[in-house]
């Protein structure tokens, strides 16, 4: 098995730590911190596509971002 690799700052400990708050959450806390989250980037929205259109997606982003 290869050794798990953790972002600056993080260790096992927090990972497990942050994985055992958003278990405890019911669902109507985990939309409710999705929509606060969403609040906070004027001019942005969130949707759920299906994964195949995501290459479409990254390609038209990145050609408006460049122009």
């Amino acid at each position: 098995m290869s050794e798990q690799k953790f972002p600056p700052g993080w260790d096992a400990e927090r990972t497990k730590r942050l994985i055992e708050q958003y278990d405890r959450q019911s669902e109507d806390e985990l939309a409710a911190e999705d929509d606060a989250a969403a609040e906070e980037h004027d001019g942005q929205t969130v949707i759920v596509v299906p994964e195949s259109l995501l290459p479409a997606i990254r390609q038209l982003l990145a050609t408006h971002q460049a122009g």
